[in-house]
């Protein structure tokens, strides 16, 4: 429920120290958002040498990686809230100091449950970044079609921290130890923390601003109780009485937490009258489904590459390196052609390529050319998400009301780590279920038999009206 800040700089004939401080502003918050990308990816390829120190099992590993997407995602939402309250300023400023300092503290995690939790608070201040951010990010850049150009360059720095997540993971965990991967977190923080408390404009606190805690209580027990029961059914089997009923619990969570926010009068944390707009349904779906395909590919794939092809973290973080190179260089031209054309073209590309590159993938595991069809599916699915993430966004944000712009982009990111923590779990499952890589090349083919569903959904509902008309 974040609110925009009440004298947005103005893009038309802006003057020239207006731009260079807007473009500072830029950095700042990409760092930012930098920063909780990467944690959502660096730790895939530490996770067998996590699970050698600690003696961990695969359901372990998937709470280590899920324990930060599933408060981030849970909380994103009621962190718009915050940010009215505190404002938007202040909140991520706030955040990126915590999260560097639980960052610190997770470099000397003892145990499995203590960098289960450690990466669950990591979530929950990474989830006061995202809002803020967008809130900062939307007023500084109100003309639309700049809007989607700035937001390619943002989505290219942020994209490179997504897909260079395991790059820098292996490179650390082979020189340094797993431990390391925890320690980038500060000097990005101190960086984007400098930049921010200069450039951004103040946000005035608005105290009179709810929470929404029914809405958000309800949130957080549907997408945990999901969450427990899946990875709970990988391991005892899912018709074990205390999985069925964890499940049960969560759908009801699941319908509670929508008729709490239909009958909610005033703060309400998400408005329902929001789906009302197909473009705006479809985005969150797809956004889900984006984060589906991408964390559970990168989750499988990394298990892969360690367990079954024997490669070091290392050379693990460089076989991820094609999923890199597009994101860095291709998100700027993405946000152009959507600027030009709007998203619903590019961003059915993108979810037609993460579907062929994930596929690909498949038919390779069983043979001595894995790595090879990998890093070509890799490259594929690098280009998919460059065009697939700049386009989401614009579609979602420009399809409400330009003072719900936080409310949709909260939404949007929240659908997404959803998608995270389920494409994880789920996933999970299935690579769990056998010992041989025919389980790896079924948890594949789902991911990328998803992500064709992105492409029908996206070409589907996702609205052919112009970014520049918004509500």
């Amino acid at each position: 429920m974040t609110t925009l800040p009440e004298q947005p700089l103005d893009d038309i004939a802006a003057p020239a120290e207006t731009r260079k401080t807007r473009d500072w502003l830029l950095l700042g918050i990409s760092l930012g958002y930098f920063m909780v990308l990467l944690d959502t990816t660096v730790v895939v390829v530490a996770l067998p040498a996590i699970a050698e120190e600690f003696h961990a099992s695969v359901d372990s590993l998937q709470w280590i990686s899920n324990g930060y997407t599933l408060t981030f995602a849970a909380l994103l939402l009621t962190a718009g809230a915050l940010s009215d309250r505190l404002g938007a300023k202040q909140l991520f400023l706030y955040s990126s100091g915590a999260f560097a300092l639980v960052s610190a503290i997770s470099i000397a995690a003892p145990n499995t449950l203590s960098l289960v939790v450690l990466r669950g608070l990591l979530g929950l201040f990474g989830a006061g970044l995202l809002p803020t951010s967008m809130a900062l990010f939307v007023n500084s850049y109100p003309d639309p079609g700049k809007r989607a150009r700035a937001m390619g360059v943002w989505a290219a720095i942020t994209g490179v921290a997504l897909a260079a997540g395991p790059l820098i993971g292996g490179v650390l965990t082979d020189t340094l130890g797993w431990r390391a991967i925890f320690a980038v977190n500060v000097p990005v923080a101190a960086l984007s923390i400098a930049i921010t408390a200069k450039k951004a404009p103040a946000t005035a606190p608005k105290r009179d601003r709810g929470l929404d805690l029914p809405g958000q209580l309800t949130g957080i027990a549907c997408l945990g109780l999901l969450t427990y029961g899946l990875i709970a059914g990988g391991e005892s089997g899912f018709g074990d009485p205390v999985v069925l009923s964890t499940l049960a619990a969560a759908v009801v969570m699941g319908v509670a937490f929508v008729i709490v926010e239909r009958s909610r009068r005033g703060d309400v944390m998400l408005p329902m009258s929001l789906f009302g707009s197909s473009t705006f349904s479809a985005g969150l779906l797809a956004g889900l489904l984006v984060n589906f395909g991408l964390s559970g590919a990168m989750f499988v794939l990394s298990l892969f590459f360690q367990t079954v092809d024997h490669a070091s973290a290392m050379k693990t973080g460089l076989l991820f390196l094609p999923l890199t190179l597009p994101t860095a260089f291709n998100g700027s031209n993405a946000g152009k052609l959507v600027a030009k054309i709007g998203p619903r073209i590019p961003a059915t590309i993108g979810f037609v390529l993460m579907g062929a590159g994930t596929l690909l993938q498949v038919p390779f595991m069983h043979t001595s050319a894995s790595q090879i069809g990998s890093m070509a599916g890799l490259l594929l699915l690098g280009f998919g998400i460059s065009f697939a993430m700049p386009s989401l966004i614009s579609a979602v944000i420009s399809s409400v009301p330009k003072h719900h712009a936080g409310i949709g982009g909260g939404a949007l990111n929240a659908a997404r780590q959803s998608g995270a923590v389920l494409g994880v779990a789920i996933l999970g499952v299935v690579i769990g279920s056998g010992d041989g890589s025919q389980h790896y090349g079924l948890a594949m083919g789902i991911a990328g038999a998803l992500l064709l569903v992105g492409a029908l959904v996206v070409a589907g509902f996702v609205g052919r009206r112009a970014p520049g008309t918004e509500k």
